[in-house]
């Protein structure tokens, strides 16, 4: 039918490419920058994109925090309250305390 592959030198080009495409389909699938890699890759700026977005955030609530301190007294008065414990003139202190009943004082006080 085809008379094209009966001459050596067209078996020798014919064996030639097939071992050519086998080399490069390997090289693509398992070779160093092939398809495994840009997998692993593509994970890696997936995860650090991720992270930046986190840190973006992070990065926004600070910078609104340093401007508050910046630019308003009550941030600084809301920060020395709840951290150095300021208390005004004419003001009264009052601490709940947190600590609950045991069984035994109900039993004693009945």
């Amino acid at each position: 039918m085809f008379n094209v592959f009966d001459s050596l030198m067209s078996k020798v080009l014919l064996g030639l490419a097939i071992i050519l495409i086998a080399g490069f389909q390997y090289l693509y699938w398992f070779g160093e920058g092939g398809y495994q890699d840009h997998l692993q890759l593509t994970q890696k700026i997936q995860q650090q994109t991720e992270i930046n977005n986190d840190l973006k955030e992070r990065n926004r609530v600070l910078a609104a925090e340093v401007y508050d301190l910046k630019n308003g007294i009550e941030a600084i008065e809301e920060h020395a309250r709840l951290d150095l414990g300021l208390i005004k003139p004419r003001e009264t202190f009052i601490q709940m305390s947190t600590i609950s009943y045991s069984n035994e004082y109900h039993q004693y006080s009945i």
